[in-house]
């Protein structure tokens, strides 16, 4: 039998738990990156935002591909080095994993989820 699942979410500081230092310096941790990311998400109906030689980033990829999904793609060096700028996605996205799946300016998850609204046709309805 599967192990139960606790749906309480877990805790999260909020901006009045952080000092007005702590608050700006996250502010500014990689901006650039973030922006060029939300420029993307606004603009694109499907993108993925990953890493080089990450297997599922490959996975999620090649699943688009296969469906003949568009999408754009967004990488961000690999697991030797630009670790920070991803760190500042995460921070941004609260999504700890990649790849980073958007579709329609929502982030839906990671390969797992997006290859889940393959299967079942809810990404060819939510596109349209």
């Amino acid at each position: 039998m599967p192990e139960s699942v606790d749906a309480t979410p877990r805790p999260l500081l909020t901006e009045a738990d952080k000092s007005e230092s702590v608050r700006t310096q996250m502010a500014a941790f990689h901006t650039g990156i973030v922006t060029e990311i939300c420029a993307a998400v606004e603009k694109d109906p499907v993108v993925i935002v990953g890493m080089g030689q990450n297997p599922f980033v490959k996975k999620a990829r090649r699943a688009l591909t296969d469906a003949g999904t568009p999408f754009t793609y967004l990488e961000y060096g690999n697991y030797f080095n630009t670790w920070r700028p991803r760190l500042a996605i995460k921070m941004w996205s609260g999504w700890p994993t990649f790849p980073q799946v958007f579709v329609k300016g929502s982030l839906i998850g990671g390969y797992e989820e997006l290859q889940a609204m393959i299967n079942d046709g809810s990404l060819e309805r939510e596109l349209g």
